[in-house]
C-alpha cells in the first residue's frame, strides 16, 4: 500500500525466494529494494487510488547484493563494455499474435484477423489495439517508434526507441504484461509464443544494438568499409551464438521457428538480409546498428542482452576475425535439448553468468523439455503462459 512505500525504499520488501522456480532449495527470504528511477504509473488501472510499477534490486537480508539478480548480471555486462569505451544502446522489434477468446473468455488459437504484412483496415483488425498499446507506452515513457501488421494472420509488431540496455530489458518485461492486459480488455488473447501456429510465421524479438566508441557509431561504414571494431563485435556474437541459444530461445517451441523463419538456423551475417542470424542495417547512416534476429519473445531479456554483449566484448578483446558476409559457420541447435547440452559445456557462459543462475536456469529448461516430451498439451500451455 502507498503508506508502506517509504519503508520499502528504506528497508526493502522481503519475499519467499523458495517459491520461485529454480530456487526451491533456497532456505532464506530475500529482499526487494525498489529502484525509484523506474517508477511509472500504470495508465490502465483506476484513476482513484492509482497503481505504480517499480523494478527492484535483489539483496540478501544483510544488504549484500544477490548474485543471481539478473538485472545485476546485465548491469555488470554494461560496465564491462563501458570499460573499453563502448556505449551500448538497444532497441527492440517485438512480434505477437492476437487471438480470439471463446464465450467464457478462454484463449483460442483463432487469429483475430486474416490480414498480412503492412495491411490496413478493414483487413487489419488490430490497428486500434496497437494504437492503444502505443499510447499507453508513451504514457509510461516507453517510446514506441512504429507499429504495423506482420505477415501472419492476427500477427502484429511494435518497435521501440533505443535506450540503454537495462532500460530496454525493463521496458520489454513491462511491454509483454501491458500487451496482454490491453488485449484482454478488448476481449482478445495476446501470445508471444515463438511459433503459435505451425504453418504461419513465428514471433521474433529482434535485438538491435547501436554501439558508439568515443562518440562514433562503429556500425557506420567509413570509406565504404566496416569499422574493424564492428567486425570483431559481430565475430564475437557469431562465435558464441549457438552455445547461448538456450537463453535466447528458451522453450521447445522456439526451435520450430528456426526451420521456417531463419533459413533452418544457419549461422552467418550480412548487410540487410532478412534470413541471416546477424545483419548490419542502415550501414551508410548515422543510426547504423547490428541486428540479432534469432532471439524470440519467450527469452529473459536481462540474460539475453548480457550474453550478447559479453560475446561481442570477447570478440573485441580477442580480435576475433570476421568471416565473409553470407558465409555459413555452422547452425543453431535444432532442439531445446541440444541447446541445453551446448550451454552446459560452455566455459564462456560460466565466465559471464553466476554459477547458481546457470544451474537453476538449465535445470528448469530440462524440466520444460521433459514436460514437452511427456505431454502433448504442453504446447498449448506454452501458448497460454508466454508467453
Amino acid at each position: 500500500m502507498a503508506d508502506e512505500l517509504p519503508v520499502a525504499f528504506k528497508k526493502g520488501v522481503t519475499f519467499n525466494a523458495s517459491a520461485i522456480g529454480g530456487f526451491e532449495n533456497f532456505d532464506a527470504d530475500l529482499v526487494l529494494v525498489p529502484d525509484p528511477a523506474t517508477l511509472a504509473v500504470l495508465p490502465w488501472r483506476p484513476q482513484h487510488g492509482r497503481v505504480v510499477r517499480l523494478f527492484c534490486t535483489i539483496t540478501y537480508q544483510n544488504g549484500v547484493p544477490f548474485d543471481a539478480d539478473v538485472r545485476m548480471v546485465l548491469k555488470n555486462a554494461m560496465k564491462r563494455a563501458a570499460s573499453v569505451g563502448l556505449t551500448c544502446n538497444i532497441d527492440l522489434e517485438c512480434e505477437f499474435y492476437l487471438f480470439k477468446t471463446d464465450d467464457d473468455g478462454n484463449p483460442t488459437k483463432l487469429p483475430y484477423d486474416n490480414a498480412g504484412y503492412l495491411d490496413i483496415a478493414p483487413l487489419d483488425k488490430g490497428e486500434n489495439v496497437r494504437r492503444q498499446i502505443c499510447f499507453t507506452l508513451e504514457q509510461m515513457e516507453m517510446t514506441p517508434l512504429s507499429s504495423h501488421h506482420e505477415r501472419g494472420p492476427g500477427q502484429n509488431e511494435i518497435d521501440f526507441m533505443y535506450s540503454d540496455s537495462l532500460t530496454a530489458a525493463d521496458n520489454f518485461s513491462m511491454f509483454k504484461a501491458m500487451v496482454k492486459t490491453i488485449a484482454n480488455s478488448n476481449g482478445l488473447f495476446a501470445s508471444f509464443m515463438p511459433k503459435p501456429l505451425d504453418d504461419k510465421n513465428g514471433n521474433s524479438m529482434h535485438i538491435n544494438v547501436m554501439i558508439e566508441r568515443y562518440g562514433y557509431n562503429i556500425f557506420k561504414k567509413k570509406d565504404g568499409e566496416l569499422n574493424t571494431t564492428a567486425g570483431y563485435f559481430i565475430a564475437g556474437v557469431l562465435k558464441r551464438i549457438s552455445e547461448i541459444t538456450a537463453f535466447l530461445n528458451p522453450i521447445e517451441n522456439s526451435y520450430k521457428r528456426f526451420n521456417t523463419d531463419l533459413k533452418g538456423g544457419s549461422v552467418g551475417w550480412a548487410y540487410g538480409s532478412n534470413m541471416d542470424i546477424i545483419r548490419v542495417i542502415s550501414s551508410e547512416r548515422d543510426n547504423a546498428k547490428l541486428q540479432v534476429i534469432s532471439p524470440d519473445p519467450a527469452c529473459n531479456p536481462y540474460l539475453a542482452f548480457a550474453l550478447v554483449l559479453a560475446a561481442a566484448m570477447e570478440g573485441i578483446t580477442e580480435v576475433t576475425p570476421l568471416q565473409a558476409p553470407l558465409d555459413d559457420s555452422g547452425s543453431l541447435p535444432e532442439s531445446l535439448e541440444e541447446a541445453i547440452s551446448l550451454a552446459e559445456k560452455s566455459t564462456f557462459i560460466r565466465e559471464v553468468l553466476p554459477e547458481n543462475v546457470i544451474d537453476a536456469y538449465l535445470a528448469e529448461k530440462k524440466k520444460t523439455a521433459a514436460r514437452f516430451e511427456a505431454d502433448a498439451n504442453a504446447v498449448f500451455q506454452q501458448h497460454l503462459r508466454t508467453i
